[in-house]
């Protein structure tokens, strides 16, 4: 009934009293104290009930709105859900760590989500025949083990792809189709047996990868990030690699500049050292034509190449490739061979005939435009909505970043956000050093003109929550 419970707040507590209050109430809903389908307080009474502003309290109620914790009927009230999902009301670190990009295996993406393409413009109708002429193309094959470095013929069309689009000259020979950028680092790491050295990182940069290297037995070092790309620190002469996003770093979104890459390049040849060019969306930079790819520059033969097709075609897909320097070439297809075979023929087959077909090509011309678009129609959204300590910035990339004043505790206003299905990430992981950068990361892919909007005002109210309340 109304007044059964009633949420204790502390003024001088560092949280905010809207979060106090929607943590309380959550926790009482969890509890049971607050029954399903019992009549709460309007978040007006509330307020005089607590003393605090009613707009205080109204965040609170949206906030367990957009849990589904809460209904209200107008009139007739504010009342818990009849139907109320467990609610985990964990402090520890595993509640309060966003899953990284991959959310939950299970579910479809959630609004603002990164690293998944548009689920609503992909060309189904030609991926499907792909599909139906690989499968056929299967059962007639001879039933032999296939080559390990991945099919001739989709070999031969990345190559192809390379040259037009990435402006990167290589021999099929040159090319490994993988598992992934994870499994193309698996390999290069593997082949060329860098455990013990250390490495390159850049600061910020894609979490999964400085942990993967770690995994592999290689010390990272923090390379600074400024608005020409990566600074490698050359004072550090130990470092035998550099794994870096020039493309589009990830995850600021500049390109990396001539100079620099003339710097990286150089430093390579003079320290017998390696790059690996994750160029994890390098065909989908959005504003004029795209810079080519790091290893098109290289004369050195010290660049391994790492595309993939999780951004562009479907991450479900497990594709990717590996481009090595023409020396390697033996080294790494007898590593393949013993250790990372490619993997499904038919799905690489369907690649094949897709890219073949001229599918690919005309799809990536359509998402630039889509994605261009999308992200405009985000940042206008969210300039309507965002307080104004918040900054954004838009430029490069395909994520808009959030940046939040030092004092933000921006991984636990991902966490909420995730839970109310807002797909955002925490900046302040991709960072070593400290102090460290904190804010939002939003992908734009699947962003909506009539539900834009309302995500907006729904991660607004997140955020206040945290910050302003």
């Amino acid at each position: 009934m109304t007044g059964a419970f009633l949420p204790v707040v502390n003024r001088e507590h560092k949280v905010s009293i809207t979060q106090q209050i929607f943590l309380a109430m959550r926790g009482a809903i969890s509890s049971g104290a607050l029954e399903k389908g019992s009549r709460v307080s309007s978040w007006q009474d509330l307020s005089v009930q607590l003393g605090v502003s009613r707009g205080t309290v109204k965040r609170a109620y949206d906030l367990l709105k957009d849990q589904g914790l809460i209904v209200t009927k107008g009139r007739g009230g504010t009342w818990v859900a009849a139907e109320v999902s467990e609610v985990s009301t964990e402090s520890g670190p595993s509640a309060r760590t966003p899953r990284g990009l991959f959310y939950d295996f299970e579910e479809v993406p959630q609004y603002f989500q990164l690293g998944v393409p548009a689920q609503d413009q992909f060309p189904s109708k030609a991926w499907h025949g792909a599909w139906r002429t690989a499968i056929a193309t299967e059962s007639a094959r001879p039933q032999i083990y296939p080559d390990p470095r991945g099919l001739s013929s989709l070999r031969r069309e990345v190559a192809g792809y390379l040259a037009t689009a990435r402006g990167l000259s290589c021999h099929p020979s040159q090319v490994f189709i993988t598992s992934g950028f994870a499994g193309a680092l698996g390999i290069v790491l593997g082949a060329m047996d860098f455990r013990g050295c250390k490495a390159f990182v850049e600061d910020p940069g894609f979490p999964r990868t400085r942990y993967a290297l770690q995994q592999a037995g290689v010390e990272t070092i923090a390379a600074p990030v400024d608005h020409e790309g990566v600074m490698l620190p050359f004072n550090e002469s130990e470092a035998r690699l550099a794994v870096i996003t020039p493309g589009q770093q990830a995850p600021l979104g500049m390109t990396l500049s001539d100079a620099r890459r003339a710097e990286v390049l150089n430093w390579a040849n003079a320290a017998n050292a390696w790059i690996i060019e994750d160029d994890y969306a390098g065909e989908l930079q959005l504003s004029g034509r795209a810079s080519p790819a790091l290893a098109a520059d290289d004369r050195f033969g010290r660049v391994f190449h790492i595309g993939s097709f999780s951004k562009t075609l479907n991450p479900g897909l497990r594709l990717g490739f590996l481009v090595v320097p023409p020396a390697l070439t033996d080294l790494f297809g007898t590593f393949v061979g013993h250790l990372a075979p490619a993997g499904s023929v038919v799905a690489q087959q369907a690649v094949q005939n897709f890219m073949a077909g001229g599918h690919f090509y005309r799809h990536l011309r359509r998402m630039k435009t889509l994605y261009a678009r999308r992200k405009m129609l985000l940042v206008e959204s969210l300039r309507r909505e965002l307080h104004p300590g918040v900054r954004c910035e838009f430029e490069g990339a395909l994520s808009v970043r959030l940046f939040f004043p030092h004092s933000i505790d921006d991984v636990a206003v991902a966490v909420e956000a995730q839970k109310a299905g807002l797909g955002v990430l925490p900046l302040s992981p991709w960072f070593q050093s400290r102090p460290h950068g904190k804010g939002l990361l939003l992908g734009i892919s699947n962003v909506r003109d009539r539900t834009v909007r309302e995500k907006c005002q729904a991660l607004s109210r997140v955020m206040a929550s945290h910050t302003y309340g």
